[in-house]
């Protein structure tokens, strides 16, 4: 998405760059004309991200209509729904959104089934991203964190043995602890995030010497990604 600004992304670095002081009378002259580089960069910067997750779809009211006017209803369905899905699977296990899984998978049946038009589909999808993001909204994330700690409680009592005398508790927290540090919205959703999150979680894992369990380490790092 971002490879059309690259050429002018490195120019600007380079101007930047060169801007950096790199002796004491490059420092004195950055001192002096540094802030006001760095003010009108930004003022003449501008980068507009243009937004289909869920909550900008049944918030914004022009994105709406312009997914409704999508000149291709089932390629667009198609992306809704497997963002549906995903945003389901993050609340398995809880009652609220139960109703709202079965209500997907029915759609999709119809859908499959030729009992639904794709515009039709399209429509129905985004009145259950709607209710879904309304739900979320209602239920506190908290709800969904608690059941990712014990998750997380329940694998590494499971993994405790002669070899591993851990303190399954510290370890609990200390992986919510830090998770919680370094996670953003939608960070599943993006190669940075997951970066993060595996590194905060492996630095856990090597502190309570569990680092060398990589298939306990991909279970905890699944709750993570699933709970957070």
């Amino acid at each position: 998405m971002l490879t059309q600004y690259e050429t002018d992304y490195r120019w600007l670095a380079q101007v930047y760059e060169s801007l950096k002081p790199s002796s004491g009378t490059g420092r004195l002259l950055w001192h002096r004309l540094g802030a006001k580089t760095i003010e009108l960069i930004h003022e003449n910067v501008h980068v507009d991200a243009v937004r289909d997750d869920l909550d900008t779809l049944v918030l914004d009211a022009e994105l709406l209509e312009a997914v409704l006017g999508n000149p291709d209803p089932e390629k667009k369905a198609k992306e809704i729904s497997v963002k549906l899905a995903s945003r389901l699977r993050k609340h398995a296990g809880n009652p609220k959104f139960k109703a709202l899984g079965e209500r997907l998978e029915d759609l999709k049946n119809r859908h499959q089934q030729g009992l639904l038009l794709s515009i039709d589909f399209l429509k129905e999808l985004l009145a259950l991203a709607k209710d879904v993001v309304k739900t979320e909204r209602e239920a506190p994330e908290e709800e969904d964190i608690d059941r990712g700690k014990a998750a997380l409680t329940e694998l590494f009592e499971e993994a405790r043995n002669g070899d591993t005398p851990v303190m399954v508790k510290r370890v609990v927290d200390d992986i919510d602890d830090i998770v919680r540090e370094v996670r953003f919205e939608g960070w599943q959703a993006t190669h940075a995030g997951e970066r993060e999150v595996k590194k905060a979680l492996r630095q856990t894992l090597f502190k309570y010497r569990l680092h060398q369990d990589a298939d306990l380490f991909e279970k905890a790092y699944g709750y993570v990604k699933e709970y957070y």
